[in-house]
């Protein structure tokens, strides 16, 4: 099966578990549970549950009980980026092509379905799978809120505020991708190695993949801002040089960005070379390169 197909087979499974998930918006509150769908089918490639179900079959496990892990994951993921496009926060008017939760919605509703989104993604780990033991299941919540929390992408969007309009400096630079950004992409390596029971030595290399996969996707977001249309980023382009974030392509210029992307790229592979007997994690990584450079 090609990468494409696998992608997109993948996908589909992720959208039907999603869609099972929440209940139609003729339950009440109605508007709540139509922002929380409006967001969460808004499309995207679900890259990030995506890699938990690779990770789990890299690991020896099943793509079935890795559903609702991948699930919780996309849930966190899509919450952070309903709060990240608040007026508060980046401001923007368009994601993934159609204006954002709180230009369809309103503020508060937009914030709302955020919370909901991400409470429910607890609540669908905590449950778990078949197959997949309480103890496996306390530690994949605690991953997940590692992941989430202030040590994550809640710290990063933080650092990221604050450093609007600053000198860029790349400690500063790695914290705000690796948080803010990577600590998603990680942790949804460990999920899949925690759901198939991996042990110690491979969830050591999934979660070096997952690091190195997560800041590569974020330098080329970086890259895409500058390069890519406002249609084909599904977003306003520009938008991080007009509100003076530090990036990658700020730093290093473009081709210094791409080289460090190729490069981080390069290492995520050789991390999970001896473990990705289907080869899917390092597809995955060079499409993460290849389709966005």
């Amino acid at each position: 099966m090609s990468t494409a197909r696998y992608l997109e087979d993948s996908r589909q499974k992720v959208d039907r578990a999603l869609t099972d998930l929440l209940p139609r918006e003729t339950v009440h509150p109605a508007r709540l549970l139509s922002a929380m769908r409006y967001s969460l089918f808004a499309g995207g490639k679900r890259i990030r549950p995506i890699l938990v179900l690779a990770a789990a079959e890299a690991s020896g496990g099943k793509v079935e009980e890795a559903l609702s892990p991948a699930c919780a994951v996309e849930l966190v993921h899509t919450y952070s980026l309903i709060h990240d496009d608040l007026p508060a926060m980046d401001d923007d008017d368009f994601r993934r092509g159609r204006a954002t939760c709180h230009k369809s919605f309103d503020e508060g509703t937009a914030i709302l379905a955020g919370d909901a989104l991400l409470t429910l993604a607890f609540e669908v780990l905590a449950a778990g799978g078949e197959g997949i033991g309480d103890n496996i299941r306390l530690q994949m919540v605690r991953e997940l809120a590692l992941a989430a929390g202030w040590r994550g992408m809640v710290g990063g969007q933080q650092v990221d505020m604050d450093s609007e309009g600053s000198k860029p400096e790349l400690p500063v630079l790695e914290y705000i991708h690796t948080h803010k950004t990577g600590a998603l992409i990680r942790c949804s390596v460990l999920l899949g190695g925690l759901c198939a029971n991996a042990d110690e030595a491979t969830l050591k290399a999934l979660g070096n993949y997952g690091e190195k996969v997560g800041l590569a996707f974020q330098v080329i977001d970086d890259i895409l801002d500058v390069t890519a249309t406002t249609e084909e980023m599904g977003k306003d382009q520009g938008s991080d040089a007009e509100k003076g974030k530090v990036t990658y392509p700020g730093l290093f210029g473009l081709e210094g960005a791409r080289e460090r992307a190729i490069k981080l790229v390069e290492d995520a592979k050789s991390v999970i070379s001896g473990m990705d007997s289907t080869g899917r994690l390092a597809q995955i990584a060079d499409f993460v390169l290849l389709r966005r450079l």
